[in-house]
């Protein structure tokens, strides 16, 4: 028992000690050119155009006549979710996709909210900027920027906006009020793909700073999830004056002692602050970490190296499309969710909702540049860029008080504001 505290304390002030020792550094800004050709020499049109999505009696009809053409394969007897997504479910999706899925009433629904471009760095930026539709007397509210990830889109955030604009009419504590502007990840969506090699997270950390300060913001609060997690992450690497409050709902820890404390979590957790469900969700490692990942990571590798021969198949299929993407859906809701024939993906989402978010892949045909992101970002190898081995600290002046919105907590960390959510988004 003693020998145990013993290592575990000299562990402890080793880590302290590394981790101490790092200085405050950010990731230098630069500029950069993603459009075609070079860039020209005059200054870029800053202005901001509205914007409406669109369809076609076209458009449909071809999506249609591509779904009629589907060549059914059967599935494995019992294999459920285990081999992919289960081809006796799809066909139900694509069923209800053909015959009862109303694209025209979606497109309505996205056009809810306001749309905007704006030309930044040579790529026409998409993006949807909701203000409040009232603010108490003297009050102005707290722009929030909300960055998505792969395969979903700004839609995502589509059931939350209302909670943090209007939160009064929503049962909740009008204290925070926030103007929400919801970008496309360039490549994604409505969002200009880029036409050079190398436009990864940080470019598109500087886009989003660059268009927040366009929009008439100089400080502002990010949130974000998957790669947006990592984009916003970088936002607060680049200017971290400018960002008063982050949160993640997918955080990345990149580090050698992260992977150490893991190893030695099962005997030393209560030491090293391990929960008694940390312990539950992650050990045994091998079972639980290691063939996890082996098991669901397959398209990661693919979307790092080859990125662009698979997408070329799905670019070309709407039911190869919805079942690569519609998969994830249900194994990142949960993992268990493989034993079901059905995947559980109706036990968490409308099929109106799921199919909507493969809809603006399929319509802006963007899954090709979309997955190229990830070859940007991890293809390079583990470890090797710079804001991998940053620490991020900001500063931040707004005091909180106990009076905020049922399913929201604040933490402070170091010189930074921690926003974290038990709200609905899309993906729960």
């Amino acid at each position: 028992m003693w020998l145990e505290i013993l290592l575990t304390s000299v562990l402890g002030f080793a880590i302290y000690w590394f981790i101490s020792r790092d200085k405050e550094e950010t990731l230098p800004l630069e500029d950069g050119w993603w459009g075609p050709d070079t860039r020209p020499t005059g200054r870029e049109d800053e202005s901001i155009h509205p914007f409406k999505v669109e369809t076609s009696d076209e458009e449909i009809h071809d999506l249609h006549q591509r779904i009629d053409k589907f060549r059914f394969t059967p599935p494995l007897e019992d294999s459920c979710f285990h081999y992919g997504f289960n081809s006796n479910y799809l066909k139900k999706v694509i069923s209800y996709w053909r015959n009862e899925f109303d694209w025209k009433k979606q497109v309505e629904i996205l056009n809810r909210y306001p749309h905007f471009k704006t030309k930044i760095e040579g790529l026409d930026i998409h993006f949807i900027h909701v203000k409040p539709p009232q603010l108490p007397a003297g009050r102005t509210p707290k722009p929030l920027l909300m960055v998505h990830g792969w395969p979903g889109s700004f839609y995502e955030f589509y059931k939350i906006i209302p909670l943090l604009t209007d939160p009064k009419n929503h049962g909740l504590s009008d204290e925070h009020v926030f103007e929400v502007i919801c970008p496309s990840i360039p490549g994604y969506g409505f969002s200009e793909a880029s036409s050079k090699k190398g436009f990864n997270s940080v470019a598109t950390a500087r886009i989003f700073y660059k268009l927040m300060l366009r929009l008439g913001f100089q400080e502002f609060y990010i949130q974000g999830g998957d790669w947006g997690a990592l984009i916003c992450t970088n936002m607060a690497q680049l200017v971290p004056s400018h960002v008063k409050g982050l949160h993640l709902n997918m955080a990345l820890v990149l580090s050698n002692f992260s992977t150490l404390t893991l190893l030695l979590g099962r005997r030393f957790g209560r030491f090293l602050g391990y929960t008694e469900r940390d312990v539950e969700l992650l050990y045994p490692v091998k079972e639980k970490v290691f063939y996890s990942l082996m098991r669901e990571s397959g398209y990661m590798h693919i979307q790092c190296t080859k990125p662009d021969t698979v997408g070329s198949a799905l670019n070309d299929s709407p039911v190869g499309l919805a079942a690569y993407i519609l998969e994830k859906f249900s194994t990142w809701t949960n993992t268990e969710f493989r034993y079901l024939e059905d995947g559980g993906l109706e036990r968490k989402f409308s099929l109106d909702d799921l199919l909507t978010n493969v809809m603006l892949y399929w319509t802006t045909a963007t899954i090709v540049s979309s997955q190229r992101f990830y070859k940007e970002n991890l293809g390079q190898g583990w470890m090797t860029q710079k804001h991998e081995r940053m620490k991020v600290a900001m500063d931040f002046s707004w005091k909180v008080t106990k009076a905020i919105p049922r399913g929201w907590s604040w933490t402070w960390h170091s010189s930074s504001v921690i926003l974290s959510s038990s709200l609905p988004f899309i993906r729960v």
